[in-house]
């Protein structure tokens, strides 16, 4: 099933055909601002096992993310130190993830790593923005498996993306042709804020 949004100005009952997706477990692939993505509600445990298995995601090894719809959403799903709200208040929304401890309210399988710690991202695609206020909650998301494939249409281009991951998903989002730019990863472990992935995003 695809599914076009456009950049902005998408009617409520189109954000709202993806929220009831969303809010009965299903999985989706959507446009994220850099890449297309696999997405889930993120307190859905059995979807985020779901795009685990798809993606082949140890969740004891790999830190897993969620995006979330601003700040305050933020603080209730991760643990920020007055210094990384400051740095992340800065830069968000924009093309970075934030690796910081994640709160017990969120499933047991982002617990599965010892040090507990999540990717925090916050998009400025208003495609993603429209979701995240419908739904109310965070999504958990991976990127598609851009390594995977030497033709990257396939991985940018809606139709081929359809082609090639819609039996895996419940919906695809058509929002254009998307783009391989990466996030910024910044580990805020002790707030000394590396920079473990140098992205699109510029630290402010």
């Amino acid at each position: 099933m695809m599914l076009k949004l456009y950049p902005k100005n998408n009617p409520p009952q189109r954000i709202k055909e993806v929220v009831d997706i969303l809010n009965d477990g299903g999985v989706i692939i959507y446009p994220t601002g850099t890449t297309y993505a696999f997405g889930c509600h993120a307190l859905k445990e059995r979807a985020v096992e779901r795009i685990c298995k798809i993606r082949q995601i140890d969740p004891a090894t790999h830190p897993l993310s969620v995006i979330c719809y601003d700040m305050s959403s933020i603080s209730e799903y991760a643990q920020i130190s007055n210094a990384a709200y400051k740095v992340m208040k800065r830069n968000l929304p924009g093309k970075f993830t934030f690796i910081i401890p994640g709160k017990r309210v969120l499933p047991k399988i982002f617990r599965s790593r010892k040090t507990g710690e999540i990717g925090i991202r916050m998009p400025e695609s208003d495609i993603v923005r429209d979701i995240l206020q419908a739904l109310d909650a965070p999504l958990m998301t991976v990127s598609l498996p851009a390594d995977s494939y030497d033709d990257i249409a396939y991985i940018t281009d809606p139709g081929l993306i359809e082609e090639t991951f819609g039996s895996q998903v419940d919906l695809v989002i058509d929002g254009g042709i998307g783009c391989l730019g990466e996030t910024t990863i910044v580990d805020c472990h002790d707030d000394e804020f590396n920079i473990i992935r140098q992205g699109e995003g510029i630290l402010q």
